[in-house]
């Protein structure tokens, strides 16, 4: 069984999604929902949530190529779902479309 931390440093998320750190603290400003915990320094910690939610502004930014304003209307229009979710709608889709072309042939 994987040990998972509960808390992960800016560095240590920065290179789990290969971003700088300064795009991360850039995010954190651009988008409410995400705010790692920080301690009497300043210091941010990161939760699984907050990489989880990282990891979906990174999709959306750099993959789907949404706008940050785009981009935070989908994370306020569309809950936090696994992303393999997505890839399963898709796959659904396209098989109702494979299925529905064959019944026309």
């Amino acid at each position: 069984m994987e040990n998972k931390k509960l808390y992960y440093s800016i560095g240590e998320v920065a290179t789990m999604l290969g971003e700088a750190p300064s795009v991360l603290r850039f995010w954190e400003s651009e988008f409410d929902s995400l705010r790692p915990v920080k301690n009497r320094r300043g210091v941010r910690s990161y939760t699984e949530h907050d990489i989880d939610l990282l990891r979906r502004i990174q999709y959306l930014t750099r993959q789907c190529g949404y706008t940050l304003e785009g981009a935070r209307e989908q994370m306020r229009t569309r809950p936090l779902e696994d992303p393999r979710q997505e890839v399963i709608n898709r796959l659904t889709e396209v098989r109702r479309f494979l299925v529905d072309l064959k019944e026309t042939l």
